[in-house]
């Protein structure tokens, strides 16, 4: 049976309170491990032996299970209750967290961590759409910016944490440490998250997510395979061939679907199409700052795990004190100017960082890149989730987070595996001759990625939250009959 839709909860309530903390604490583990791992992988190449590849496979592993399995989790979630499958990913992170705390080599380690992006792709949907679906109005609005810049706070603290990990403990704890806090998110969810979906259910598309994983992997393998041994050979030009070509198979996959896990339509919508361009780009951007600056850090400069990881905390402190103020800062202006400023910003800090080498010290070479990263950052979280999720139907709040999650990790995975190839760091990561010319070029190519950002935002997205919303009556992906079931507030009955 339908479950209702739950009664809206004032944010400022204790139960609104329970369920952003709730959602954030869950979203927060897979962010965090999404990057976390950066920190350690000098310490993994010496303890495990990994190569330059392993290293690679170690971040993308994750990467391109949580891209692949995204939206087939926000589909999840829709038909089967979103709290049930935010709860199963929480549970299952867990799991693969222990695993790969315990990984005795890098080859189970990698295994361990494409466990581990299921378990962040079931969980990391669910979190949006509960809040998209517990809290309304303005409520809602906060609720989203303040999960944007916590969500971000997590991600940026990420290197600073592992690295006192890794250099106090071992790296093996910075997965160890998942266990408590996934315990705690249970709890709080059991407790105290109201649950909701969509009615009108439908199939899953099975198929649609087979093809769209196996096209990301052969693309990651291709370019990873190419990387490392700096040339394209036979089965690097298999697999980006394979990948490209599943790729595209999918696009007619998903047409022909019944229940697809896209609405075609939904990219029909320029505010939706155009928030999830501007997603990939700068996603791909801010992955690459943080593999190549952190490592570089330890690697060139010859600092150790936890002064690396302290580099990025200014931008920690900014998220934290200025997110919320630039969530509702973005709800009063429209997103398209926030979303056009904060990857100029970006762009400026990472042509500021691309000088990193040897000598550089804190003060004259990181902190002024690192300051104006954070505040681009900063200004464009918040409006730039806001906007993904509301230039699609409440019915698809699951499906439109999923989308745009996914959008972000594709952009990650294919950063990692192709920045090294394009700065020619090759199989040398762990090599300072190596690594420092290379930082330089995969930094001004992040800043060109910034670039792109800002004009497809300028170009493509609203000046106003309320036009990038799609008419109800043209609403993508929502049949007329599902359109007239809306009920108060815009949102559809029973969702």
């Amino acid at each position: 049976m339908p479950v209702p839709l739950p009664t809206p909860i004032p944010l400022r309530s204790g139960p609104g309170r329970w369920v952003l903390a709730a959602t954030v604490l869950g979203s927060a583990l897979a962010f965090v491990d999404a990057t976390v791992v950066v920190v350690a992988l000098p310490r993994l190449a010496e303890d495990l032996g990994a190569r330059t590849a392993d290293l690679q496979w170690t971040i993308n592993g994750y990467g391109l299970t949580l891209a692949a399995f995204l939206l087939l989790a926000g589909s999840l979630g829709d038909r089967l209750g979103r709290r049930r499958v935010f709860l199963v990913g929480v549970v299952w992170f867990a799991v693969a967290s222990l695993a790969c705390a315990l990984a005795p080599t890098s080859g189970a380690l990698v295994a361990a961590r494409v466990l581990q992006g299921v378990g962040g792709a079931l969980l990391t949907p669910g979190s949006l759409a509960l809040l998209q679906s517990t809290f309304a109005g303005e409520d809602r609005a906060r609720a989203i910016g303040a999960w944007s810049g916590l969500g971000a706070i997590a991600g940026a603290i990420a290197p600073f944490l592992g690295g006192w990990i890794v250099d106090s403990v071992s790296w093996r704890w910075i997965f160890a440490v998942n266990l408590p806090l996934a315990a705690l998110v249970v709890l709080a969810t059991l407790r105290h998250v109201p649950e909701s979906r969509d009615p009108r259910g439908g199939r899953l598309d099975v198929a649609g997510t087979v093809v769209g994983a196996l096209g990301l992997a052969g693309l990651t393998w291709g370019f990873t395979r190419w990387g490392d041994t700096g040339r394209v050979t036979t089965d690097a030009l298999a697999g980006l061939v394979a990948g490209v070509a599943l790729l595209g198979l999918l696009v007619v996959v998903e047409r022909r679907a019944a229940d697809p896990l896209v609405p075609p339509a939904l990219f029909a919508w320029r505010p939706f199409a155009a928030t999830n361009a501007a997603t990939l780009v700068v996603y791909a951007a801010i992955t690459g700052l943080g593999f190549f600056l952190t490592t570089t850090l330890q690697v060139v400069v010859g600092w150790s795990a936890l002064a690396a990881g302290l580099a990025s905390l200014p931008m920690t402190l900014l998220l934290l004190v200025l997110s919320p103020t630039a969530g509702s800062l973005g709800t009063r202006l429209g997103p398209r100017l926030p979303m056009t400023v904060g990857p100029l910003l970006c762009a400026v800090g990472l042509v500021l960082l691309a000088p990193v080498g040897v000598g550089t010290t804190y003060l004259a070479g990181v902190l002024p890149g690192v300051l104006l990263v954070g505040l681009g950052m900063t200004t464009l979280v918040a409006p730039l989730t806001t906007t993904a999720l509301a230039a699609a139907p409440d019915a698809l709040a699951g499906t439109a987070s999923g989308v745009n999650n996914a959008v972000a990790r594709v952009a990650g995975l294919l950063a990692v595996a192709v920045l090294p190839l394009v700065s020619g760091v090759g199989s040398g990561l762990t090599d300072p001759a190596v690594l420092a010319p290379a930082h330089r070029t995969a930094m001004l190519v992040c800043a060109g990625l910034m670039l792109a950002g800002a004009v497809v935002a300028a170009l493509g997205v609203p000046g106003s939250a309320e036009a990038a919303r799609p008419p109800a009556a043209q609403a993508p992906g929502v049949s007329s009959g599902a359109s007239s079931r809306r009920g108060a507030g815009g949102r559809p009955a029973g969702s």
